[in-house]
């Protein structure tokens, strides 16, 4: 069991210290964001470098990469070390990559370090059960909403930061800029974060192979690992194509499409209500209606043939809050849930659930892009619409 202490800290929310949750949530943020800084930047990389914006594209493939090598590969050591001391060390690592990538003299140096950047960005993936585990069962998901607010404001922040920051200052700078602020993030955690015992013993071989065992014990992760990947297939398809239909039916340009992103605000705004909600109706109910939700957002996308041009762009805009609001609070509501099933092994658990999610991303930007080409966008918001029917099917059960 764990020997977890909680300081005595003024402004307690939900039996846990107000300024334990802002840490946590600025932790989440800032460290989840560094895998995105690099995405806006890439034609000014590109120029620095003088290398082709093929090849400058790797950039944030690798950095994708090393995050879903360390969900999988890293993430299941928060139950077997010290939470506290693995989110320290990772974050300083997190650090100390970014600021190689601001110091990098050539593509192969900025490749190595984003490969770097990306296994320890999943730091956020420790953040997130440790507020799972210092909250009480009660208010478990309330709390988890609060961190995972910060989580996806990061998400959504750093897009547009990283942007004006690489056309004032360069692409340097950002780097550079990202690297102080998960600095004062960790020196933010070292003071409010207690110690958490570790919950097994096992070595690194046998926590591995204890995925397999809890894939197979656990009926209920596994329906929330499909319900949420297959959820995650519509959503991924969207964004993953828009900038390209845009282009294609408007001549409209990237940055046109990024603006659609300011509807990750709702997904923000998704993530505490879904928490409050799961620890008063039960995150089985919750997670139902917010499939429901993103559903009837992505629903909202078979409308295109039949309305007047001038109509698409605020649809796709009102879709994309409503399916991005729903697809978040199935998140949050899926989190909860799980962390439930088995608190030993939290970290094991958050780090299957995210490899579904993941999974279910890399779907949908492959099939995503096939349905455009044979079938236009209908194809992509028909693609959405079934797989968003499955999830529900799956969570029904």
């Amino acid at each position: 069991m764990s020997t977890t202490h909680i300081p005595a800290l003024p402004h307690a929310a939900h039996g846990v210290p107000a300024r334990l949750i802002v840490s946590l949530a600025a932790g989440a943020g800032f460290s989840v964001a560094s895998i995105y800084y690099s995405q806006p930047m890439l034609g000014v990389i590109s120029g620095g470098l003088g290398s082709s914006e093929q090849a400058t594209g790797m950039v944030p493939t690798l950095t994708q990469l090393g995050y879903a090598l360390g969900i999988l590969l890293l993430a299941p050591l928060g139950d077997r070390f010290d939470r506290r001391r693995l989110i320290l060390v990772k974050s300083l690592v997190l650090a100390a990559a970014l600021t190689f990538a601001a110091i990098a003299g050539n593509l192969p140096t900025l490749l190595l370090a984003s490969l770097l950047i990306g296994l320890m960005a999943t730091v956020a993936q420790d953040v997130v059960p440790a507020a799972a585990t210092l909250a009480p069962e009660a208010h478990r998901g309330a709390v988890v909403g609060k961190v995972m607010t910060g989580l996806l404001l990061g998400i959504l922040l750093s897009r547009v930061a990283s942007g004006l920051v690489a056309q004032t200052l360069g692409w340097r700078a950002m780097f550079g800029f990202a690297a102080g602020s998960v600095v004062v993030m960790a020196l933010a955690l070292a003071r409010e974060l207690p110690h958490m015992a570790p919950t097994t013993k096992l070595d690194y071989p046998a926590l591995l192979r204890s995925l397999f065992g809890l894939w197979r014990g656990q009926p209920p992760l596994r329906r929330a690992v499909y319900a949420q990947g297959l959820l995650a297939v519509g959503f991924s398809a969207f964004w993953s194509t828009l900038a390209v239909m845009l282009h294609s039916r408007y001549q409209l340009g990237s940055a046109v499409a990024g603006a659609f992103g300011i509807a990750g605000a709702a997904g923000a705004l998704a993530a505490p209500l879904a928490g409050r909600w799961a620890d008063r109706l039960g995150s089985h109910a919750v997670a139902r209606i917010a499939i429901l939700i993103a559903l009837a957002g992505f629903a909202l996308l078979l409308l295109d043939p039949w309305l007047p041009k001038g109509a698409i762009l605020p649809l796709l805009a009102v879709s994309a809050v409503v399916f991005d609001f729903g697809f978040q609070a199935a998140l949050v509501s899926h989190q909860t849930l799980v962390y439930g099933l088995a608190p030993e092994a939290r970290s094991r658990l958050n780090a299957l659930l995210f490899t579904g999610v993941f999974l279910g991303m890399a779907a949908g930007g492959a099939l995503g892009a096939v349905m455009l080409a044979h079938f236009g966008w209908t194809g992509v918001a028909g693609l959405a619409v079934v797989t968003a029917g499955m999830s529900f099917v799956v969570r029904r059960r």
